[in-house]
Protein backbone atom coordinates (compact mmCIF):
# COMPACT_ATOMS: atom_id res chain seq x y z
CA UNK A 1 0.00 0.00 0.00
CA UNK A 2 1.39 3.67 -0.68
CA UNK A 3 0.15 4.44 2.87
CA UNK A 4 2.94 2.44 4.32
CA UNK A 5 5.37 4.71 2.54
CA UNK A 6 4.60 7.10 5.53
CA UNK A 7 5.91 4.69 8.25
CA UNK A 8 9.11 4.71 9.71
CA UNK A 9 11.89 4.77 7.90
CA UNK A 10 9.90 6.98 5.32
CA UNK A 11 9.88 6.10 1.61
CA UNK A 12 10.74 9.61 0.78
CA UNK A 13 10.98 8.95 -2.89
CA UNK A 14 7.71 7.04 -3.43
CA UNK A 15 5.88 9.75 -0.56
CA UNK A 16 7.08 13.17 -3.46
CA UNK A 17 5.88 11.09 -6.69
CA UNK A 18 2.60 9.91 -5.21
CA UNK A 19 1.56 12.61 -2.83
CA UNK A 20 -1.57 12.96 -4.50
CA UNK A 21 -2.40 8.98 -4.90
CA UNK A 22 -1.52 8.77 -1.34
CA UNK A 23 -4.13 11.56 -0.09
CA UNK A 24 -6.81 10.06 -1.87
CA UNK A 25 -6.50 6.49 0.10
CA UNK A 26 -6.05 8.23 3.00
CA UNK A 27 -9.13 10.66 2.28
CA UNK A 28 -11.18 7.21 1.90
CA UNK A 29 -10.61 6.86 5.94
CA UNK A 30 -13.95 7.35 8.14
CA UNK A 31 -14.33 9.64 11.15
CA UNK A 32 -11.52 12.54 9.86
CA UNK A 33 -11.32 15.74 12.35
CA UNK A 34 -11.29 18.81 10.88
CA UNK A 35 -8.36 20.94 11.72
CA UNK A 36 -7.58 24.59 10.90
CA UNK A 37 -3.66 24.99 10.73
CA UNK A 38 -1.69 28.18 10.17
CA UNK A 39 1.58 27.65 8.28
CA UNK A 40 3.56 31.13 9.41
CA UNK A 41 6.68 30.85 7.05
CA UNK A 42 9.78 32.81 7.48
CA UNK A 43 10.71 30.58 4.06
CA UNK A 44 8.81 28.51 1.35
CA UNK A 45 5.84 26.62 3.44
CA UNK A 46 4.17 24.94 0.35
CA UNK A 47 6.31 21.67 0.56
CA UNK A 48 5.60 21.13 4.18
CA UNK A 49 2.11 21.84 3.69
CA UNK A 50 1.68 19.28 1.34
CA UNK A 51 3.31 16.51 3.09
CA UNK A 52 2.04 17.86 6.88
CA UNK A 53 -1.31 17.06 4.82
CA UNK A 54 -0.59 13.34 4.76
CA UNK A 55 1.27 12.67 8.06
CA UNK A 56 -2.26 14.63 9.41
CA UNK A 57 -4.69 12.39 7.28
CA UNK A 58 -2.42 9.11 8.59
CA UNK A 59 -3.47 10.67 12.07
CA UNK A 60 -6.85 10.90 11.38
CA UNK A 61 -6.88 14.55 11.02
CA UNK A 62 -8.73 16.48 7.74
CA UNK A 63 -6.22 19.72 7.82
CA UNK A 64 -7.35 23.28 6.06
CA UNK A 65 -4.18 25.82 5.82
CA UNK A 66 -3.57 29.36 6.20
CA UNK A 67 -0.66 30.76 4.48
CA UNK A 68 1.32 33.46 5.31
CA UNK A 69 3.02 34.98 2.17
CA UNK A 70 7.10 34.47 2.51
CA UNK A 71 8.53 36.11 5.34
CA UNK A 72 5.41 38.11 7.00
CA UNK A 73 4.87 35.66 9.87
CA UNK A 74 5.13 38.37 12.24
CA UNK A 75 3.88 41.04 10.07
CA UNK A 76 0.38 38.39 9.64
CA UNK A 77 0.54 37.71 13.38
CA UNK A 78 1.17 40.88 15.48
CA UNK A 79 0.86 43.78 12.74
CA UNK A 80 -2.17 43.02 10.67
CA UNK A 81 -4.35 39.83 12.03
CA UNK A 82 -7.25 40.47 9.91
CA UNK A 83 -6.94 37.48 7.86
CA UNK A 84 -5.70 34.90 10.31
CA UNK A 85 -8.29 36.16 12.70
CA UNK A 86 -11.48 35.28 9.89
CA UNK A 87 -8.82 31.94 9.53
CA UNK A 88 -9.56 30.85 13.24
CA UNK A 89 -6.39 28.29 13.60
CA UNK A 90 -6.50 26.00 16.12
CA UNK A 91 -3.01 25.40 15.16
CA UNK A 92 -0.09 28.35 14.39
CA UNK A 93 3.11 27.04 13.12
CA UNK A 94 5.63 29.18 13.20
CA UNK A 95 8.11 28.27 10.77
CA UNK A 96 12.01 29.78 11.21
CA UNK A 97 15.18 28.70 10.74
CA UNK A 98 18.89 29.91 11.25
CA UNK A 99 18.09 31.91 7.71
CA UNK A 100 15.65 34.36 9.73
CA UNK A 101 17.89 35.39 12.68
CA UNK A 102 17.59 38.89 12.40
CA UNK A 103 20.65 39.24 14.57
CA UNK A 104 24.18 37.70 13.69
CA UNK A 105 27.06 38.36 16.38
CA UNK A 106 29.95 40.35 14.90
CA UNK A 107 33.67 38.87 15.56
CA UNK A 108 34.98 40.41 19.25
CA UNK A 109 31.07 42.07 19.93
CA UNK A 110 31.08 42.58 23.67
CA UNK A 111 29.10 40.09 25.75
CA UNK A 112 26.27 43.03 26.42
CA UNK A 113 25.81 43.42 22.62
CA UNK A 114 24.94 39.85 22.12
CA UNK A 115 22.58 39.66 25.42
CA UNK A 116 21.06 42.69 23.83
CA UNK A 117 20.62 40.97 20.36
CA UNK A 118 18.98 37.97 22.63
CA UNK A 119 16.98 40.02 24.12
CA UNK A 120 15.49 41.77 20.99
CA UNK A 121 14.96 38.35 18.95
CA UNK A 122 13.20 36.83 22.15
CA UNK A 123 10.93 39.93 22.39
CA UNK A 124 10.11 39.43 18.76
CA UNK A 125 8.74 36.03 18.85
CA UNK A 126 7.35 36.47 22.47
CA UNK A 127 5.05 38.78 20.70
CA UNK A 128 4.24 36.83 18.31
CA UNK A 129 3.35 34.00 20.68
CA UNK A 130 1.21 35.94 23.13
CA UNK A 131 -0.78 37.40 20.14
CA UNK A 132 -1.36 33.90 19.36
CA UNK A 133 -2.14 32.00 22.46
CA UNK A 134 -4.55 34.88 24.22
CA UNK A 135 -5.75 36.29 21.93
CA UNK A 136 -6.52 33.55 18.92
CA UNK A 137 -6.68 31.11 21.49
CA UNK A 138 -4.60 28.64 19.41
CA UNK A 139 -2.24 26.27 19.88
CA UNK A 140 1.22 27.32 18.95
CA UNK A 141 4.15 25.45 17.35
CA UNK A 142 7.89 26.94 16.92
CA UNK A 143 10.60 25.84 15.46
CA UNK A 144 13.91 26.43 17.53
CA UNK A 145 16.73 26.73 15.34
CA UNK A 146 19.16 24.53 13.28
CA UNK A 147 22.80 25.08 13.14
CA UNK A 148 24.63 27.09 10.27
CA UNK A 149 25.79 24.85 7.10
CA UNK A 150 29.00 26.61 7.65
CA UNK A 151 31.46 27.83 10.37
CA UNK A 152 34.01 30.50 9.31
CA UNK A 153 35.12 30.39 12.95
CA UNK A 154 35.86 27.09 12.41
CA UNK A 155 35.67 25.17 16.22
CA UNK A 156 35.83 28.76 17.51
CA UNK A 157 32.25 29.19 16.19
CA UNK A 158 30.63 27.10 19.26
CA UNK A 159 32.57 28.15 22.29
CA UNK A 160 32.94 31.96 21.62
CA UNK A 161 29.83 34.08 22.84
CA UNK A 162 30.31 35.97 18.84
CA UNK A 163 29.81 32.57 17.26
CA UNK A 164 27.01 32.06 15.48
CA UNK A 165 26.52 28.35 16.37
CA UNK A 166 27.01 29.60 19.97
CA UNK A 167 24.16 32.02 19.91
CA UNK A 168 21.92 29.64 18.34
CA UNK A 169 22.50 27.02 21.41
CA UNK A 170 21.56 29.94 23.50
CA UNK A 171 18.78 31.42 21.39
CA UNK A 172 17.38 27.76 21.69
CA UNK A 173 17.63 27.76 25.34
CA UNK A 174 15.29 30.54 25.69
CA UNK A 175 12.96 29.07 23.62
CA UNK A 176 12.96 26.19 25.97
CA UNK A 177 12.62 28.43 28.78
CA UNK A 178 9.83 29.78 27.41
CA UNK A 179 8.12 26.75 26.40
CA UNK A 180 7.66 25.52 30.25
CA UNK A 181 6.64 29.09 31.01
CA UNK A 182 3.72 29.95 28.35
CA UNK A 183 1.28 27.25 27.92
CA UNK A 184 0.02 26.89 24.57
CA UNK A 185 3.47 26.78 23.24
CA UNK A 186 5.19 23.49 21.84
CA UNK A 187 8.75 23.71 20.57
CA UNK A 188 9.13 21.83 17.45
CA UNK A 189 12.99 20.49 17.66
CA UNK A 190 14.77 21.04 14.42
CA UNK A 191 18.03 21.44 16.24
CA UNK A 192 17.88 17.99 17.17
CA UNK A 193 15.99 16.71 13.61
CA UNK A 194 18.41 18.49 11.30
CA UNK A 195 21.46 16.88 13.52
CA UNK A 196 19.82 13.29 13.43
CA UNK A 197 19.27 13.38 9.72
CA UNK A 198 22.51 15.05 8.74
CA UNK A 199 22.76 19.13 8.04
CA UNK A 200 23.70 18.24 4.85
CA UNK A 201 20.53 16.52 3.86
CA UNK A 202 18.77 19.11 5.79
CA UNK A 203 19.51 22.56 4.12
CA UNK A 204 20.99 23.00 0.49
CA UNK A 205 22.28 26.74 -0.10
CA UNK A 206 20.49 25.85 -3.74
CA UNK A 207 17.72 25.24 -2.73
CA UNK A 208 17.76 28.34 -0.94
CA UNK A 209 18.78 31.09 -3.58
CA UNK A 210 16.39 29.27 -6.04
CA UNK A 211 13.17 28.40 -3.90
CA UNK A 212 13.89 30.06 -0.80
CA UNK A 213 13.32 26.49 0.81
CA UNK A 214 15.38 26.15 3.93
CA UNK A 215 15.14 22.56 4.55
CA UNK A 216 15.62 20.19 1.46
CA UNK A 217 12.90 17.46 0.26
CA UNK A 218 14.39 15.15 2.81
CA UNK A 219 14.45 17.06 5.88
CA UNK A 220 10.82 18.33 4.76
CA UNK A 221 9.34 15.17 4.85
CA UNK A 222 11.12 14.71 8.61
CA UNK A 223 9.61 17.90 9.18
CA UNK A 224 5.72 17.04 8.58
CA UNK A 225 5.78 13.81 10.15
CA UNK A 226 7.60 15.91 13.61
CA UNK A 227 5.01 18.16 13.01
CA UNK A 228 2.01 16.06 13.04
CA UNK A 229 3.52 13.79 16.07
CA UNK A 230 3.16 17.38 18.06
CA UNK A 231 -0.26 18.06 16.74
CA UNK A 232 -1.76 14.24 17.31
CA UNK A 233 0.09 15.10 20.56
CA UNK A 234 -1.79 18.24 21.62
CA UNK A 235 -4.99 16.53 20.41
CA UNK A 236 -4.26 13.52 22.58
CA UNK A 237 -3.59 10.94 20.38
CA UNK A 238 -0.26 9.47 22.15
CA UNK A 239 0.21 6.02 23.02
CA UNK A 240 0.12 4.86 26.93
CA UNK A 241 0.92 1.30 26.59
CA UNK A 242 4.00 -0.84 24.96
CA UNK A 243 3.24 -4.29 24.98
CA UNK A 244 6.39 -6.57 24.37
CA UNK A 245 7.19 -10.06 23.15
CA UNK A 246 9.99 -11.65 25.27
CA UNK A 247 12.32 -14.15 23.51
CA UNK A 248 14.68 -12.40 21.19
CA UNK A 249 12.87 -9.47 22.33
CA UNK A 250 13.46 -8.41 25.68
CA UNK A 251 16.02 -11.22 25.49
CA UNK A 252 18.10 -13.23 23.07
CA UNK A 253 17.38 -16.92 22.78
CA UNK A 254 14.07 -18.84 24.19
CA UNK A 255 13.64 -19.12 27.78
CA UNK A 256 11.95 -22.35 27.23
CA UNK A 257 14.32 -23.83 25.69
CA UNK A 258 17.36 -21.90 27.22
CA UNK A 259 17.09 -21.90 30.37
CA UNK A 260 16.94 -18.29 32.85
CA UNK A 261 21.04 -18.83 32.31
CA UNK A 262 20.77 -19.52 28.70
CA UNK A 263 19.14 -16.58 27.57
CA UNK A 264 21.35 -13.57 26.12
CA UNK A 265 20.96 -10.66 28.34
CA UNK A 266 24.19 -8.17 30.12
CA UNK A 267 27.20 -6.34 28.75
CA UNK A 268 29.10 -9.11 28.22
CA UNK A 269 28.51 -9.84 24.41
CA UNK A 270 27.29 -7.46 21.85
CA UNK A 271 23.97 -9.05 21.26
CA UNK A 272 23.04 -9.23 24.99
CA UNK A 273 23.97 -5.45 25.40
CA UNK A 274 21.51 -4.79 22.96
CA UNK A 275 18.52 -6.12 24.42
CA UNK A 276 20.24 -4.34 27.96
CA UNK A 277 19.80 -1.15 25.79
CA UNK A 278 16.19 -1.62 24.62
CA UNK A 279 15.04 -2.56 28.16
CA UNK A 280 16.63 0.62 29.79
CA UNK A 281 15.04 2.40 26.90
CA UNK A 282 11.37 0.60 28.12
CA UNK A 283 12.49 1.49 31.58
CA UNK A 284 12.96 5.03 30.83
CA UNK A 285 9.46 5.23 28.85
CA UNK A 286 7.55 3.53 32.13
CA UNK A 287 9.18 6.22 34.46
CA UNK A 288 7.60 8.98 32.57
CA UNK A 289 3.87 7.33 32.53
CA UNK A 290 4.09 4.84 29.81
CA UNK A 291 2.69 1.53 30.72
CA UNK A 292 4.41 -1.86 29.81
CA UNK A 293 3.01 -5.20 29.09
CA UNK A 294 3.79 -8.61 28.22
CA UNK A 295 2.58 -10.57 25.58
CA UNK A 296 4.43 -14.09 24.70
CA UNK A 297 3.75 -17.23 23.34
CA UNK A 298 4.95 -18.74 26.48
CA UNK A 299 4.38 -21.14 29.63
CA UNK A 300 3.57 -18.54 32.77
CA UNK A 301 5.86 -19.62 34.63
CA UNK A 302 9.14 -20.22 32.68
CA UNK A 303 8.33 -16.62 30.91
CA UNK A 304 7.90 -15.45 34.95
CA UNK A 305 11.48 -17.25 35.49
CA UNK A 306 13.16 -15.24 32.68
CA UNK A 307 12.22 -11.75 34.94
CA UNK A 308 14.37 -13.04 37.33
CA UNK A 309 17.40 -13.13 34.96
CA UNK A 310 20.29 -10.99 37.33
CA UNK A 311 20.31 -8.59 34.54
CA UNK A 312 16.80 -8.21 33.91
CA UNK A 313 16.64 -4.05 34.23
CA UNK A 314 12.38 -4.81 33.71
CA UNK A 315 11.23 -6.46 36.69
CA UNK A 316 7.75 -8.01 37.17
CA UNK A 317 6.46 -4.86 38.78
CA UNK A 318 7.00 -2.54 35.89
CA UNK A 319 4.18 -4.67 34.15
CA UNK A 320 0.64 -3.31 34.17
CA UNK A 321 -0.21 -6.84 32.43
CA UNK A 322 1.26 -10.12 31.75
CA UNK A 323 -0.02 -12.53 29.45
CA UNK A 324 2.21 -15.80 28.78
CA UNK A 325 0.27 -18.30 27.30
CA UNK A 326 -0.12 -20.32 24.00
CA UNK A 327 -3.28 -18.22 22.87
CA UNK A 328 -3.04 -16.14 19.32
CA UNK A 329 -1.74 -12.76 20.59
CA UNK A 330 -4.25 -10.90 19.40
CA UNK A 331 -6.70 -11.98 22.00
CA UNK A 332 -4.06 -11.60 24.42
CA UNK A 333 -3.49 -7.82 23.07
CA UNK A 334 -6.86 -7.21 23.24
CA UNK A 335 -7.14 -8.68 27.18
CA UNK A 336 -4.99 -6.76 28.00
CA UNK A 337 -6.87 -3.47 26.70
CA UNK A 338 -10.00 -5.03 28.16
CA UNK A 339 -7.79 -5.24 31.94
CA UNK A 340 -5.95 -1.84 31.53
CA UNK A 341 -9.58 -0.09 30.24
CA UNK A 342 -7.66 1.51 27.63
CA UNK A 343 -8.53 1.44 23.88
CA UNK A 344 -6.66 -0.57 21.15
CA UNK A 345 -5.48 2.65 19.50
CA UNK A 346 -3.36 3.40 23.40
CA UNK A 347 -1.12 0.32 22.07
CA UNK A 348 2.09 -0.10 20.22
CA UNK A 349 3.28 -3.90 19.76
CA UNK A 350 6.58 -4.57 19.28
CA UNK A 351 8.19 -8.37 18.09
CA UNK A 352 10.92 -9.52 16.38
CA UNK A 353 8.67 -12.00 14.98
CA UNK A 354 6.82 -10.79 11.54
CA UNK A 355 4.40 -13.08 11.20
CA UNK A 356 3.56 -12.43 14.65
CA UNK A 357 3.51 -8.79 13.84
CA UNK A 358 1.49 -9.50 10.78
CA UNK A 359 -1.09 -11.21 12.43
CA UNK A 360 -1.77 -8.49 14.68
CA UNK A 361 -1.68 -5.41 12.19
CA UNK A 362 -4.27 -7.53 10.45
CA UNK A 363 -6.82 -8.09 13.04
CA UNK A 364 -6.29 -5.37 15.37
CA UNK A 365 -6.07 -2.14 13.13
CA UNK A 366 -5.84 -0.07 15.79
CA UNK A 367 -2.48 -1.05 17.46
CA UNK A 368 0.52 0.44 16.58
CA UNK A 369 2.91 -2.68 15.23
CA UNK A 370 6.16 -1.08 13.73
CA UNK A 371 8.05 -3.13 11.97
CA UNK A 372 11.30 -3.28 14.35
CA UNK A 373 12.83 -6.43 12.18
CA UNK A 374 15.05 -8.90 14.03
CA UNK A 375 18.07 -7.23 14.84
CA UNK A 376 17.51 -5.61 18.71
CA UNK A 377 20.22 -3.01 17.88
CA UNK A 378 17.58 -1.08 15.64
CA UNK A 379 14.21 -1.96 18.23
CA UNK A 380 14.57 1.22 20.03
CA UNK A 381 14.90 3.55 16.59
CA UNK A 382 11.58 2.35 15.11
CA UNK A 383 9.81 3.32 18.44
CA UNK A 384 11.70 6.15 19.09
CA UNK A 385 10.94 7.66 15.42
CA UNK A 386 7.87 7.07 15.23
CA UNK A 387 7.37 9.53 17.68
CA UNK A 388 3.84 7.20 19.33
CA UNK A 389 4.49 8.64 22.96
CA UNK A 390 4.93 12.07 22.09
CA UNK A 391 2.99 14.62 24.53
CA UNK A 392 3.17 18.38 24.95
CA UNK A 393 3.95 18.55 28.69
CA UNK A 394 4.74 15.76 31.36
CA UNK A 395 2.94 16.23 34.79
CA UNK A 396 3.67 14.16 38.20
CA UNK A 397 0.55 12.41 37.08
CA UNK A 398 1.80 11.27 34.08
CA UNK A 399 4.93 9.42 36.59
CA UNK A 400 2.09 8.11 38.50
CA UNK A 401 0.51 6.31 35.76
CA UNK A 402 1.60 2.69 36.96
CA UNK A 403 1.09 3.34 40.44
CA UNK A 404 -2.78 4.47 39.75
CA UNK A 405 -3.19 0.91 37.67
CA UNK A 406 -1.40 -1.41 40.81
CA UNK A 407 -3.56 0.60 43.04
CA UNK A 408 -6.36 -0.43 41.12
CA UNK A 409 -5.91 -3.81 41.44
CA UNK A 410 -6.16 -3.70 44.96
CA UNK A 411 -9.16 -2.41 44.76
CA UNK A 412 -10.41 -4.83 42.49
CA UNK A 413 -9.11 -7.55 44.60
CA UNK A 414 -10.98 -5.74 47.75
CA UNK A 415 -14.38 -5.08 46.07
CA UNK A 416 -14.43 -9.52 45.60
CA UNK A 417 -14.41 -9.94 48.82
CA UNK A 418 -18.08 -7.34 49.67
CA UNK A 419 -21.46 -8.69 49.18
CA UNK A 420 -22.10 -5.15 49.56
CA UNK A 421 -21.10 -2.78 47.05
CA UNK A 422 -22.47 0.42 49.02
CA UNK A 423 -20.00 -1.19 51.97
CA UNK A 424 -16.87 -1.74 49.75
CA UNK A 425 -17.25 1.91 49.02
CA UNK A 426 -17.57 3.10 52.06
CA UNK A 427 -14.51 1.01 53.25
CA UNK A 428 -12.38 2.93 50.83
CA UNK A 429 -12.53 5.81 53.11
CA UNK A 430 -12.59 8.41 49.67
CA UNK A 431 -11.91 11.71 50.00
CA UNK A 432 -12.38 14.48 46.87
CA UNK A 433 -11.17 17.90 45.82
CA UNK A 434 -13.42 19.92 43.60
CA UNK A 435 -12.24 23.46 42.37
CA UNK A 436 -12.24 25.10 39.08
CA UNK A 437 -9.92 25.00 36.41
CA UNK A 438 -6.67 26.77 37.63
CA UNK A 439 -3.45 27.13 35.81
CA UNK A 440 -1.37 23.97 38.01
CA UNK A 441 -3.55 21.69 36.75
CA UNK A 442 -4.40 23.35 33.19
CA UNK A 443 -2.17 20.74 31.70
CA UNK A 444 -3.25 18.10 33.09
CA UNK A 445 -7.39 18.65 32.56
CA UNK A 446 -6.35 18.96 28.92
CA UNK A 447 -4.52 15.49 28.35
CA UNK A 448 -7.69 14.12 29.90
CA UNK A 449 -10.02 16.11 28.22
CA UNK A 450 -8.36 15.02 24.66
CA UNK A 451 -7.06 11.42 26.25
CA UNK A 452 -10.92 10.29 27.23
CA UNK A 453 -13.34 8.18 24.89
CA UNK A 454 -15.94 6.50 26.73
CA UNK A 455 -16.81 8.59 29.81
CA UNK A 456 -16.75 11.58 27.90
CA UNK A 457 -20.42 13.07 27.24
CA UNK A 458 -19.13 15.47 23.93
CA UNK A 459 -15.73 14.36 23.73
CA UNK A 460 -15.19 17.82 22.53
CA UNK A 461 -11.01 18.33 22.54
CA UNK A 462 -9.51 21.10 23.47
CA UNK A 463 -6.23 22.91 22.74
CA UNK A 464 -4.13 23.74 26.12
CA UNK A 465 -4.63 27.46 24.68
CA UNK A 466 -8.37 27.04 24.38
CA UNK A 467 -8.51 26.17 27.79
CA UNK A 468 -6.85 28.66 29.29
CA UNK A 469 -9.02 30.85 27.30
CA UNK A 470 -12.36 28.51 29.01
CA UNK A 471 -10.53 29.25 32.46
CA UNK A 472 -9.90 32.64 31.96
CA UNK A 473 -14.06 33.03 31.03
CA UNK A 474 -16.42 34.95 33.16
CA UNK A 475 -18.91 33.01 31.04
CA UNK A 476 -17.92 29.49 32.28
CA UNK A 477 -18.36 27.68 35.27
CA UNK A 478 -15.30 25.20 34.92
CA UNK A 479 -14.53 22.25 37.62
CA UNK A 480 -11.93 19.82 38.07
CA UNK A 481 -11.76 16.77 40.55
CA UNK A 482 -9.15 14.83 42.26
CA UNK A 483 -10.09 11.68 44.14
CA UNK A 484 -8.17 10.20 46.99
CA UNK A 485 -8.69 6.96 48.92
CA UNK A 486 -6.78 4.42 51.86
CA UNK A 487 -4.84 2.76 48.45
CA UNK A 488 -3.96 5.91 47.02
CA UNK A 489 -4.01 8.95 45.32
CA UNK A 490 -6.15 8.37 41.82
CA UNK A 491 -4.85 12.26 40.56
CA UNK A 492 -7.26 14.55 38.64
CA UNK A 493 -10.05 12.54 37.18
CA UNK A 494 -12.77 14.26 36.11
CA UNK A 495 -13.52 17.40 34.17
CA UNK A 496 -16.84 19.89 33.87
CA UNK A 497 -17.07 22.93 32.03
CA UNK A 498 -20.44 24.32 31.35
CA UNK A 499 -20.92 28.02 29.08
CA UNK A 500 -23.59 30.29 30.94
CA UNK A 501 -25.67 31.97 28.30
CA UNK A 502 -28.46 34.68 30.56
CA UNK A 503 -30.05 32.28 32.80
CA UNK A 504 -29.08 28.48 31.51
CA UNK A 505 -25.37 26.62 31.80
CA UNK A 506 -24.64 24.40 29.37
CA UNK A 507 -22.49 21.81 29.57
CA UNK A 508 -19.84 21.25 26.98
CA UNK A 509 -17.64 19.54 28.63
CA UNK A 510 -17.88 16.14 30.90
CA UNK A 511 -15.41 13.82 31.23
CA UNK A 512 -13.93 11.10 33.90
CA UNK A 513 -11.28 8.81 34.09
CA UNK A 514 -12.87 5.17 33.71
CA UNK A 515 -10.57 4.09 36.69
CA UNK A 516 -12.82 5.72 39.11
CA UNK A 517 -15.96 4.68 37.61
CA UNK A 518 -19.06 4.05 40.13
CA UNK A 519 -17.46 5.59 43.11
CA UNK A 520 -19.75 8.60 43.25
CA UNK A 521 -17.44 11.23 41.27
CA UNK A 522 -20.30 11.71 38.98
CA UNK A 523 -22.70 12.90 41.79
CA UNK A 524 -20.19 14.90 43.70
CA UNK A 525 -19.51 16.73 40.65
CA UNK A 526 -22.31 17.37 39.97
CA UNK A 527 -23.40 18.56 43.13
CA UNK A 528 -20.71 21.41 42.69
CA UNK A 529 -21.80 22.24 39.60
CA UNK A 530 -25.55 22.36 41.16
CA UNK A 531 -24.03 25.16 43.68
CA UNK A 532 -22.10 27.38 41.50
CA UNK A 533 -25.01 27.32 39.16
CA UNK A 534 -27.67 28.52 42.10
CA UNK A 535 -24.89 30.91 43.17
CA UNK A 536 -24.94 32.64 39.84
CA UNK A 537 -28.85 32.46 39.92
CA UNK A 538 -28.79 29.74 36.80
CA UNK A 539 -32.46 28.99 36.37
CA UNK A 540 -31.67 25.44 34.14
CA UNK A 541 -28.61 23.16 33.43
CA UNK A 542 -28.42 22.41 29.89
CA UNK A 543 -26.27 18.06 29.33
CA UNK A 544 -25.39 17.02 25.70
CA UNK A 545 -24.48 13.91 24.43
CA UNK A 546 -23.19 13.02 21.49
CA UNK A 547 -22.90 9.25 20.70
CA UNK A 548 -19.79 8.07 19.21
CA UNK A 549 -18.32 4.58 18.49
CA UNK A 550 -17.17 4.34 22.30
CA UNK A 551 -19.01 6.49 24.18
CA UNK A 552 -22.36 4.53 24.17
CA UNK A 553 -21.72 3.35 28.35
CA UNK A 554 -22.56 7.18 28.99
CA UNK A 555 -25.62 7.49 26.79
CA UNK A 556 -28.34 7.76 29.82
CA UNK A 557 -26.05 9.62 31.79
CA UNK A 558 -28.25 12.31 32.53
CA UNK A 559 -31.05 10.32 33.09
CA UNK A 560 -29.44 8.71 36.20
CA UNK A 561 -28.89 11.81 37.55
CA UNK A 562 -32.00 13.02 37.78
CA UNK A 563 -31.94 15.31 34.40
CA UNK A 564 -34.99 15.39 31.83
CA UNK A 565 -34.62 14.35 28.38
CA UNK A 566 -35.86 17.19 26.56
CA UNK A 567 -34.92 16.47 22.99
CA UNK A 568 -33.18 13.45 21.05
CA UNK A 569 -32.67 12.56 17.32
CA UNK A 570 -34.17 10.02 16.12
CA UNK A 571 -31.60 7.15 15.82
CA UNK A 572 -30.58 7.99 19.89
CA UNK A 573 -27.41 9.70 18.10
CA UNK A 574 -27.90 13.20 20.30
CA UNK A 575 -29.77 13.95 23.17
CA UNK A 576 -30.55 17.34 25.32
CA UNK A 577 -31.25 16.79 28.94
CA UNK A 578 -32.52 19.41 31.58
CA UNK A 579 -32.08 19.66 35.41
CA UNK A 580 -33.44 22.49 37.48
CA UNK A 581 -30.63 23.47 40.07
CA UNK A 582 -33.23 24.72 42.41
CA UNK A 583 -34.84 21.65 43.54
CA UNK A 584 -32.05 19.16 42.59
CA UNK A 585 -30.98 16.73 45.18
CA UNK A 586 -27.47 15.19 45.75
CA UNK A 587 -27.21 11.36 45.44
CA UNK A 588 -23.08 11.38 46.96
CA UNK A 589 -23.75 8.53 49.56
CA UNK A 590 -19.83 7.80 49.46
CA UNK A 591 -17.90 10.42 49.10
CA UNK A 592 -17.89 12.23 53.37
CA UNK A 593 -14.73 13.98 52.11
CA UNK A 594 -15.15 17.04 50.35
CA UNK A 595 -12.33 19.87 49.98
CA UNK A 596 -13.93 22.51 47.59
CA UNK A 597 -10.69 24.86 45.93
Amino acid sequence: MLTESLDYPFDIKTILRKRKAICQDLLQQPDLRNIRIALLGGSTTAEIRGILELFLLKSGFKPTFFESEYGKYFEDVVIDDTSLRAFKPDVAFIHTTNVNLLFSPKVFDSEERIADSLHKEMARYQAIWNKLITELHCQVIQNNFDLPPTRALGGLDTTEPYGKTHYILRLNLEFARAARQLSGLIINDIHYLSARIGLEQWFDLDYWFSYKMAVTHTGTVHLAHALATLIRAAYGKSRKCLVLDLDNTLWGGVIGDDGVQGIVLGKETPQGEAFTAFQNYCRELNERGILLAVCSKNDLENAQQGLTHPDMILQSDRFTAFKANWHPKPDNIAQIAQEINIGLDALVFVDDNPAERALVKAQLPPVAVPDVGSEVSRFIEFVDREGFFEVPRLNQEDARRTAYYADNAERTLLASQFADYGAFLASLEMKAEIGPFTPVYLDRITQLTNKTNQFNLTTKRCTLAEMQAMAASPDHITLYGRLADRFGDNGLVTVIAAKVERHTAHIQLWLMSCRVLKRDMEHAMLDALVARANQRGIREILGYYHRTAKNGMVADHYGTLGFECVAQAGDGSSSVWRLDPTIHQSRNVSIKDIHHA
